[in-house]
């Protein structure tokens, strides 16, 4: 959805750091022995004895599952390849030796224990919260095509006048609510295009283009939590809390914002009075010249309302009884019957994120359809474990792990296996406001991983000004991320206690 604003540029730039990171000559060595290592571990695990794992009544097909889920955690730690093409991978390993349409000589239900359903496997891309993701895809494309999006920043820039701290605080705001929406990656290009004529006013040798830099990243990893659809963490718990055949915990779009918002908005505020402490201006005020704006024309009002509408039903799905998934595609539908979006704006959809979340929702079924997550709970005491300990090592390991590879990968490895130890926990989590607490939290902490500029594209990008030293983004976004990450575990732990989850 990158190609319509003038921000691409940077977008283009991110991805070629990436690329080259991943394909440097010097790299080429290492990553061959991390393919080596990768395929070696998931080999000797497909090939042990049934015995070997410790869980009773392990079927093949379970051990295979296994496996493929480790193949699948050291592909996304390694990065050898992209995350989505690992997932392709498990959806594809899933259907050839684990499914009914699997290898016959491999996938005999009498010799390896019962098979997953080839159909659900396949289902898994077309999963309801993928519609969700799309929906907000189209929203975005949308908004960027008609320059709503633009017009919005400019207006609502205007009410945070010219002193330089309070525009500080404007494009942290606008930067959080947009990304709230659309991805934080075009969010973030857009908001720093903006920035450019304020970066040139500010004296060089000041703190403040610093300041302003590291408000588009803060603000973009932060905002993302606000709605389920602002960032993939936050879609992938909702699935499993939601689930029918899991926790089944019903939870909506209106009620995730309804604690989730004003957590964010407080983020956002703490964020603006470190960066002003920690980064302060040493001139007072700046002009702010934003190019571009809203096209004129039908077309742009169609937007608007069904932006809108859009917007209302998801708040208000526990009172209409639709819910988000559907309310989806109500401006998928409305955008292709009056032209809006085109054959060809179905280009800059984001494919790779919803490969990769379809990879992570395959992996799940997997766990859960083969009988291995049941056989696990029997054969691991998970109701003996100290609801504290779940929640502590679950929210490190994510905070950890998505500083250094995609948190949409993080949430994936995570999210299943902490579904089902929550569900074996039971009633023991009540102590730390239930189930919702884990997924949730996890969700947040993988959205408070921004300590390196690899952590998140935002970050990336904001880097790639080279207005900003990396030790700078490491103490901003380590203490953003420590705050952000016990205030939403304190928020969760008295919404959970009070039932409103």
């Amino acid at each position: 959805m990158f190609k319509s604003f003038t921000g691409f540029d940077l977008v283009q730039a991110y991805h070629k750091v990436r690329y080259e990171r991943r394909f440097h000559p010097n790299r080429v060595f290492v990553k061959t022995a991390e393919i080596i290592g990768v395929l070696l571990v998931t080999l000797l695990l497909w090939n042990l004895p049934t015995t070997a794992f410790g869980i009773d009544g392990l079927t093949v097909v379970q051990q295979r599952v296994i496996a493929i889920f480790a193949f699948a955690t050291l592909m996304w730690l390694t990065e050898v390849v992209p995350s989505w093409a690992t997932s392709v991978a498990i959806i594809v390993s899933l259907l050839l030796f684990t499914s009914d349409s699997g290898i016959k000589w491999m996938c005999d239900p009498e010799e390896v224990g019962t098979l997953l359903s080839y159909k659900s496997i396949m289902a898994t891309f077309a999963d309801p919260v993928i519609m969700l993701f799309i929906g907000g895809f189209i929203l975005a494309i949308a908004a960027t095509k008609t320059g709503l999006d633009a017009q919005l920043a400019k207006f609502l820039l205007k009410f945070f006048g010219s002193k330089s701290e309070n525009v500080l605080l404007g494009f942290l705001l606008i930067t959080g609510l947009f990304s709230m929406f659309i991805s934080n990656t075009a969010t973030a290009a857009m908001m720093l295009t903006f920035l450019t004529p304020v970066f040139k006013q500010l004296p060089a040798e000041g703190k403040g283009r610093i300041s302003m830099a590291l408000s588009i990243p803060v603000a973009a990893n932060l905002g993302g939590m606000g709605t389920p659809i602002g960032t993939p963490p936050n879609t992938i718990a909702l699935k499993y809390l939601n689930d029918p055949e899991g926790l089944n915990l019903g939870i909506g779009f209106g009620q995730w914002m309804l604690f989730m918002l004003p957590l964010v908005i407080v983020l956002l505020f703490i964020g603006w009075w470190i960066l002003k402490s920690m980064f302060p201006f040493t001139q007072k005020t700046v002009e702010l010249h934003i190019e571009g704006g809203m096209k004129k024309g039908v077309h742009t009002w169609i937007v608007i309302v069904t932006f809108i509408v859009t917007i209302l039903l998801w708040i208000t799905d526990k009172l209409t009884g639709i819910n988000s998934n559907t309310v989806a595609m109500i401006p998928i539908a409305v955008f292709a019957l009056t032209g809006i979006i085109t054959k060809y704006d179905l280009e800059e959809i984001n494919w790779s994120v919803i490969w990769m979340v379809a990879g992570g929702f395959a992996l799940g079924y997997g766990l859960n359809a083969s009988g291995l997550a049941e056989n696990a709970v029997k054969s691991i005491p998970f109701g003996d474990f100290s609801p504290i300990f779940i929640l502590l090592i679950s929210g490190i390991i994510c905070y950890a792990l998505s500083n250094f590879i995609s948190n949409s990968a993080t949430a994936a490895l995570l999210m299943p296996i902490l579904a089902f130890v929550c569900g074996a926990m039971g009633d023991k989590l009540n102590a730390i406001g239930g189930t919702s607490t884990i997924l949730i939290g996890v969700a947040i902490a993988a959205s408070s991983a921004m300590v390196l500029p690899i952590s998140t594209p935002p970050n990336a990008l904001a880097y790639g000004t080279n207005l900003v030293k990396q030790n700078d983004m490491a103490k901003i976004g380590l203490i953003v991320g420590i705050i952000s990450m016990v205030l939403g575990y304190v928020m969760l732990y008295f919404i959970g206690q009070m039932g409103i989850l």
